[in-house]
């Protein structure tokens, strides 16, 4: 794939988000309908994520007919041009509508399985992190940063997140308590503002259990891009979904794996 194509890619994504965006702020802090998608629990989704994934599926079925894309309001569409969308309208529906800025909107593209292009927007605050192979960037209005990890950071020194504790079960949850304990400071509720805070060099690990598809795709090329690294809880590389450890740097990142392995 050629530095030229991802290019054209990220340019789209970035037109991807701004319908997003446009979608999605009327009904921040503003009532907004509330469906529970879960048979047990909770499990929210609200006319904003639905208008903004169909605003997002729009673009791409009338731009780029031949795409995949993979959602998480609607049901898969399949292409052949071996270019997938993975989008999440609103990761952290729950921070949405408490009104809190964690959320964000995550548009990411693989191209035969690999993830190359990423966003993560976050329209209330107007910051974005953005990346392709060849480059990664934060920006808010005309402010514009070089994305980049932070880089020799001992574990006793090291800031961890992940968004709700009681996510771990089991081995788990004893495994992140320990890597809890091995770190400086830990956060939690950030959502997908953790991995993109990684990428900025502000936080250095995210570790969490059972994340989907559309919760991580975005996200693995910004981070990759700002020198990071993301892999499952078994070390392997480009997961899709499921346990997952992000860190700043490899030496950071096999450390922290060597807690949650096997668990």
């Amino acid at each position: 794939m050629t530095s030229v194509a991802t290019q054209e890619v990220l340019a789209f994504a970035h037109e991807l988000a701004d319908l997003a965006r446009a979608a999605i702020l009327p009904y921040f802090r503003a009532e907004a309908a509330i469906e529970n998608k879960a048979e047990t629990g909770f499990d929210p989704v609200t006319v904003a994520d639905k208008a903004a994934e169909e605003a997002m599926r729009a673009k791409i079925r009338a731009e780029r007919p031949n795409d995949s894309i993979v959602g998480e309001e609607f049901d898969d569409h399949d292409g052949n041009s071996g270019w997938t969308w993975v989008l999440d309208p609103i990761d952290g529906t729950r921070a949405f509508i408490a009104g809190t800025t964690t959320w964000g909107v995550l548009i990411g593209a693989r191209y035969e399985g690999k993830p190359l292009v990423g966003i993560m927007d976050q329209p209330f605050a107007d910051e974005r992190w953005a990346a392709n192979p060849d480059r990664g960037f934060w920006s808010r209005g005309r402010a514009r940063q070089p994305l980049m990890t932070r880089k020799n950071v001992a574990l006793d020194q090291a800031l961890l997140a992940t968004t709700d504790p009681f996510l771990f079960q089991g081995g788990q949850h004893d495994a992140f308590l320990a890597l809890r304990a091995a770190t400086r400071l830990t956060r939690y509720g950030l959502d997908c503002t953790a991995y993109a805070l990684l990428a900025h060099g502000h936080i250095d690990l995210v570790v969490e259990p059972g994340l989907k598809d559309v919760d991580i795709a975005a996200l693995i090329p910004i981070i990759e891009a700002a020198g990071g690294v993301v892999t499952d809880w078994q070390g392997r590389h480009h997961p899709k979904g499921g346990d997952i450890i992000a860190a700043g740097c490899p030496a950071l990142h096999a450390k922290a794996l060597s807690f949650v392995a096997g668990k």
